[in-house]
């Protein structure tokens, strides 16, 4: 009989938390103040303490380095990430959380994190530490899967809002140019996606636009594809 060697790893949490601002999405990032990778971007995250269930262990980093309240976003498992080399501590395996939500307020940093803030997704690429350009670039894609199957979009528009609206919202997250009527026609024919109002906004240049609040269903069916409303 051969002895096999079985790892020793120790388990971590990471955050990929997601907001449209500034019509932009953006990440919430820290600035590590440890080692390793002193002083580099990162997302919010840490190790799991003796006896502590994950999603509480994902709820306290998320207070303790950025001071947002983890209980109040809907975190959901994104995935795990276990590459051997991913720590230069030792072997660390990390499962990844993932938030995308509205009017999330600007972070205050603490812990081991020097500074905190949102960032554009576009402007990370390339400048987080550990796997974590990788765990972003999987938590935008869920975002934008989530888009395609869900009411999601409604939710970063206010209570109510006109159709050019909610597409502002796909192109930011899908970060491409929509057909507009190719999108409206989609939208008004998937059930249960928006409700009208039966009032307009009145621009000061340009004709009314109808209001719209959010419909009923979650889920759409149709969904709303990328595929099917890019600008051609």
């Amino acid at each position: 009989m051969t002895t096999r060697d079985h790892a020793v790893l120790r388990l971590a949490v990471d955050l990929a938390i997601l907001t449209v601002r500034e019509n932009a999405l953006q990440a919430l990032v820290i600035t590590r103040g440890n080692e390793p990778f002193r002083n580099r971007l990162a997302l919010p995250g840490g190790f799991l303490r003796e006896g502590e269930d994950l999603h509480a262990a994902a709820v306290r980093e998320l207070d303790e380095e950025t001071g947002l309240d983890g209980d109040a976003i809907h975190l959901e498992p994104l995935g795990t990430y276990g590459h051997p080399d991913r720590d230069p501590r030792g072997r660390v395996v990390s499962v990844a959380y993932l938030a995308i939500a509205p009017d999330l307020p600007t972070p205050e940093p603490g812990s081991d994190a020097a500074e905190a803030a949102w960032m554009p997704v576009a402007e990370t690429r390339g400048r987080l530490a550990f796997d974590h350009d990788g765990i972003l670039s999987d938590a935008v894609e869920r975002a934008r899967i989530q888009l395609e199957f869900t009411n999601l979009a409604t939710a970063f528009c206010g209570p109510t809002f006109t159709v050019g609206d909610l597409r502002n919202i796909y192109e930011v997250v899908w970060d491409r140019p929509l057909d507009p009527r190719n999108f409206s026609r989609k939208v008004l024919n998937t059930s249960g996606f928006v409700k009208p109002t039966g009032q307009k906004r009145i621009p000061q240049i340009g004709r009314p636009a109808a209001l719209y609040q959010r419909g009923d269903q979650r889920t759409l069916n149709p969904p709303i594809l990328r595929s099917t409303t890019a600008t051609h």
